[in-house]
């Protein structure tokens, strides 16, 4: 995997919002994969699709990329929050692909983020723009990455380092189960998983158990909070996620 854009394909452009979308989109066409089957190459919508760029023939998955300089921050600037929602709560919503790129040009960091983290409550609406701006009343929104698990972030190139295609396709497939749930049910289950993201590698039933003034604001209807924590360990416990040591204690398998 070349980590440089090709720059020569920048010197009909001046705008520096247009050089990076052609020159990420080139670098991604040319040197990415599909992470679900290991397809490659991805191929390129046509201009104008609402939110995906790309797709993979053999398997119909949907990727949708994002471009930063220098580093991935946990808010991602992103367009129209009426048409996010609706993908977001459709059956073909795109996974999406986060790209940093140093002041050289290089891929730092490459990384996608499966459709089925993302949720319609981790993607923030912005204030319209201004009467006096050109598209007045116009909603844009952010993605919020803080709600999204450590699992849920599967990279292909870390800190310029590439990760195995072998290793990339294996996480990605790890989490699929999250797809046969009801939005209920994954709601519920990405929930804890982020309250075990802020433990250790080995943690206790009672420590899950803390968060649980938290998760009651998430699920204000739910008065069975320590009920669903136990149900949920087990769905994570069941799919390899986290394992069973020993009455009421636990291990991270990622």
């Amino acid at each position: 995997m070349n980590l440089h854009f090709n720059q020569s394909l920048a010197k009909n452009y001046k705008s520096p919002s247009q050089i990076i979308r052609v020159l990420s989109e080139n670098w991604v066409a040319t040197n990415s994969y599909c992470p679900s089957c290991n397809t490659q190459p991805l191929s390129a919508f046509a201009n104008g699709k609402p939110v995906a760029d790309f797709y993979c023939a053999n398997c119909s998955e949907q990727y949708e990329l994002k471009s930063k300089k220098s580093k991935l921050s946990n808010i991602i600037n992103d367009g129209a929050y009426k048409t996010m929602i609706e993908r977001i709560n459709s059956e073909d919503n795109p996974n999406f692909f986060f790209l940093t790129y140093s002041r050289e040009l290089t891929v730092n960091n490459f990384l996608i983020i499966p459709k089925h983290f993302f949720r319609p409550d981790i993607i923030v609406k912005r204030k319209p723009l201004p009467a006096t701006a050109k598209r007045a009343g116009w909603v844009g929104c952010n993605i919020d990455l803080r709600q999204i698990p450590e699992s849920g972030r599967v990279f292909l190139v870390k800190n310029q380092q590439v990760i195995s295609r072998d290793d990339v396709t294996q996480q990605f497939q790890k989490t699929l189960f999250l797809r046969r749930q009801s939005v209920a049910a994954r709601g519920w289950t990405l929930d804890i998983w982020q309250c075990i993201d802020r433990l250790d590698t080995h943690f206790s039933l009672k420590q899950v158990y803390t968060f649980a003034d938290e998760l009651k604001l998430k699920h204000p209807e739910n008065n069975y909070i320590p009920d669903k924590i136990r149900q949920q360990l087990q769905v994570l416990g069941d799919k390899g996620v986290i394992e069973f040591v020993s009455r009421g204690h636990y291990r991270k398998l990622y």
